[in-house]
C-alpha cells in the first residue's frame, strides 16, 4: 500500500514539473512574442486560416465596416501551428478566427463580433 501511495506521489510530482515546464516554455516563446507584438502593433488584428468560413465571415465583418484588419493566415505559415498554440495559451481556446480590437481579446466570428466592433468605434 505505501508503494502504491509513493508511486501516485511520484508521478503526480513528475506530471506536474513536466506541465510547468511546458507552459513556462511556450510562455516566453518566439511565437508567443510574435502573438504579443502582433496584436500591440495593430489597431485590429485577426488570426485567421484562408480555408475557414468563419475567417472569412470576420473578415466581412470589418470589409463592411471599412476597416483592413491585420489578418495572420496561420495555415500559410511555416510555425502556423506554434503560432496558434501560443495564441491559445493566451485565450485558452485553439480556434480561428480570434479577432483583437486595440489590444482586446473579441472572439471569433459570432454575432457579438459585430456588436462589439461598433460599440469599440473600430471606424474612428
Amino acid at each position: 500500500m505505501a508503494a502504491a501511495v509513493r508511486r501516485c506521489i511520484l508521478y503526480t510530482a513528475l506530471s506536474l514539473l513536466v506541465l510547468g515546464s511546458s507552459l513556462g516554455s511556450s510562455a516566453g516563446s518566439p511565437e508567443a512574442s510574435f502573438v504579443k507584438k502582433t496584436i500591440s502593433s495593430h489597431k485590429i488584428v485577426i488570426f485567421s486560416k484562408s480555408y475557414c468560413p468563419y475567417c472569412r465571415k470576420a473578415k466581412a465583418v470589418f470589409k463592411e465596416l471599412n476597416q483592413i484588419p491585420h489578418v495572420v493566415e496561420l495555415d500559410e505559415r511555416d510555425d502556423g501551428s506554434e503560432i496558434q498554440d501560443a495564441l491559445s495559451q493566451r485565450i485558452g481556446r485553439r480556434t480561428v478566427p480570434q479577432v483583437f480590437i486595440n489590444g482586446k481579446h473579441i472572439g471569433g466570428s459570432d454575432g457579438k463580433l459585430i456588436i462589439q466592433s461598433k460599440r469599440m468605434k473600430v471606424g474612428n
